[in-house]
């Protein structure tokens, strides 16, 4: 009769430990989910839910920044793709249209002329005067990033003295998949589509930005950088998560 061996019990799989974590990748600040656990090499996937690492229990920081620089254009370019697979159909310029603008509404007439923007004096009313109806939709691109920069400009002059950094250059950005950046260099990029949004959900974006003048990551110590400038950006931050995919396709 064969002796009967009591196998070993199998250690208990330990659940993973999941964090977050961001890091440079160019002139973005690119947010990421980690997780680690029993596994032995570290893994990249990118969903509709951004980022996310899985990295073995021991793994060094070092070494999961190092791949994540390593393969950087892959990530900013797998992120621009899941972004835009969530684009609003193209938006048609006709007369009588109303977009979202800085929390009201903006309603766009379009007039026989030689290609120029008149502004109404309430600031809700925009005529285009067009040789062809076929200019229309760059001469509300064209008006709006104007206004854009205008807006913007002024949410950072007003926060820059208050954390204590000289107006910064600013840049209009075109991307499809983020609403700032600022660069190692110190300049500052805000998408002119911003422009559709509450003025305080662009007040948290320019916050933002500029706070990455004192802190280039998202540390506690980046986010309390940005309450000192923007107390409710918590709330702002998931109002721009809302509109951002309601966003019109200009």
């Amino acid at each position: 009769m064969l002796p009967k061996f009591k196998a070993k019990p199998r250690p208990p799989k330990s659940d993973p430990v999941v964090s977050e974590a961001a890091i440079a990748l160019g002139d973005r600040v690119v947010s990421y989910q980690l997780k680690r656990s029993r596994r032995r090499t570290i893994g990249l996937s990118i969903d509709h839910r951004g980022l996310q690492v899985r990295a073995p229990s021991g793994a060094r920081q070092a070494d999961i920044e190092g791949l994540l620089r390593q393969h950087g254009d892959w990530v900013l370019g797998k992120l621009d793709l899941w972004q835009e697979r969530g684009l609003p159909q193209p938006l048609e310029v006709v007369d009588g249209l109303r977009l979202p603008f800085l929390g009201g509404e903006l309603t766009i007439h379009l007039a026989a002329g030689a290609n120029r923007a008149v502004w109404a004096a309430d600031g809700r009313q925009l005529t285009l005067c067009l040789a062809t109806t076929a200019d229309a939709r760059r001469s509300l691109e064209g008006a709006l990033r104007k206004q854009a920069r205008e807006v913007f400009l002024e949410c950072l002059g007003r926060l820059a003295p208050r954390l204590g950094v000289p107006m910064p250059s600013l840049a209009l950005s075109s991307a499809r998949t983020r609403w700032g950046s600022c660069s190692s260099r110190g300049s500052i990029r805000l998408n002119w589509r911003l422009i559709f949004f509450p003025l305080p959900v662009v007040d948290y974006v320019a916050a933002h930005e500029l706070a990455h003048l004192k802190e280039m990551n998202h540390s506690p110590r980046f986010w309390s950088v940005v309450e000192g400038l923007c107390p409710d950006w918590r709330n702002l931050r998931a109002e721009l998560r809302r509109l951002g995919p309601r966003c019109p396709n200009l």
